[in-house]
């Protein structure tokens, strides 16, 4: 089959490699423009366009999907299904009717659980035992079209949000190819998802992931997987920003007597107590500096433990204070 391929960042690269190894005929990618990133705020291209570049496939980068050159350039490429990886873009009714075929989407969470933006990091801040990847025919609703095909994968107790996401997209896509494999082939019969069971998952913001040291210690250590690497946990020591990496809840749901936030320090560890349960601090990543131990940061910065009141001890600093 003719396919042009529609996807932005890193996570859409196997995607992209597995149909350039199949039997199809990649004879167009879309991709965002390029974006300024890094302390020089200079142009970068998408990973996707890299990609198509290297392998000599002609890149469209239109600045919205609506513009009429791109539905021009689609008619003239005529290809029998666009599948689609975190295009990050909406694809307007006009191109949704062009290949005859539809545009294939790949989504990485099990239909209808999990629609949106951000569904692996809501999956594991929900505490889900099992992920998955769907791909379905799109639509104008979000994440609601007709389902083609699923796999399955395990959320492993020390998952983060990039590790599950790697393994996703790497099976991903392999359901890829094998669903336009099946499409091509008239095998597969796209079937509307189940109306039980729908939830939403909207894009994670820096405010989501600041780190409430009220809830339980399995919720803290949940939170801060889920937005590991991106977009990163933290909480504020002494009114500066300090990034949290992925910690561990206590077995048990031992306190250690703390409150919530406040700071344990030992030799070789840092706790922090939570609303029930405590925490081990693994890596953090004080404002302005590198990613360090938390106990080499706790060494730096003596955080007053407030032991003993009767001896006149500061008051414990805490976390998110």
């Amino acid at each position: 089959m003719r396919l042009v391929f529609a996807g932005t960042p890193e996570v859409a690269v196997p995607a992209l490699r597995a149909l350039l190894g199949s039997r199809h005929d990649v004879v167009a990618v879309i991709t965002r423009p390029d974006a300024r990133a890094g302390r020089g705020r200079t142009l970068h291209p998408s990973p996707v366009r890299v990609v198509a570049q290297e392998t000599g496939i002609p890149v469209l980068t239109p600045a919205s999907a609506r513009e009429e050159s791109l539905r021009d350039r689609l008619v003239e490429l005529a290809p029998d299904a666009c599948p689609v990886v975190a295009y990050g873009a909406v694809v307007p009714p006009d191109l949704l009717r062009l290949p005859r075929l539809g545009w294939v989407n790949l989504h990485f969470s099990l239909l209808p659980a999990w629609r949106g933006a951000a569904p692996v990091q809501h999956a594991i801040i929900a505490g889900d035992q099992v992920s998955g990847a769907t791909t379905f025919v799109l639509e104008q609703g979000l994440d609601t079209g007709p389902v083609l095909g699923a796999l399955t994968e395990q959320v492993r107790p020390r998952d983060t949000f990039g590790a599950l996401l790697a393994r996703l997209a790497e099976r991903g896509a392999d359901l890829l190819v094998a669903t336009l494999d099946g499409l091509e082939q008239g095998r597969l019969v796209p079937r509307p998802q189940p109306t039980e069971g729908v939830s939403h998952a909207s894009k994670l913001g820096v405010d989501d992931a600041r780190i409430d040291w009220t809830r339980p210690g399995y919720a803290v250590d949940r939170l801060v997987r889920g937005c590991t690497p991106a977009p990163g946990a933290w909480t504020t020591f002494r009114g500066e920003r300090l990034g949290i990496l992925p910690v561990r809840p206590d077995a048990d749901d031992h306190d250690h007597g703390l409150a919530p936030g406040q700071l344990e320090v030992a030799r070789q560890s840092v706790h922090v107590g939570c609303g029930s349960g405590a925490v081990l601090l693994g890596e953090v990543h004080p404002h302005g500096r590198r990613v360090m131990p938390a106990a080499d940061w706790a060494r730096g910065v003596r955080p007053a433990q407030g032991d003993d009141a009767d001896r006149g001890a500061p008051e414990p600093e805490r976390l998110g204070g």
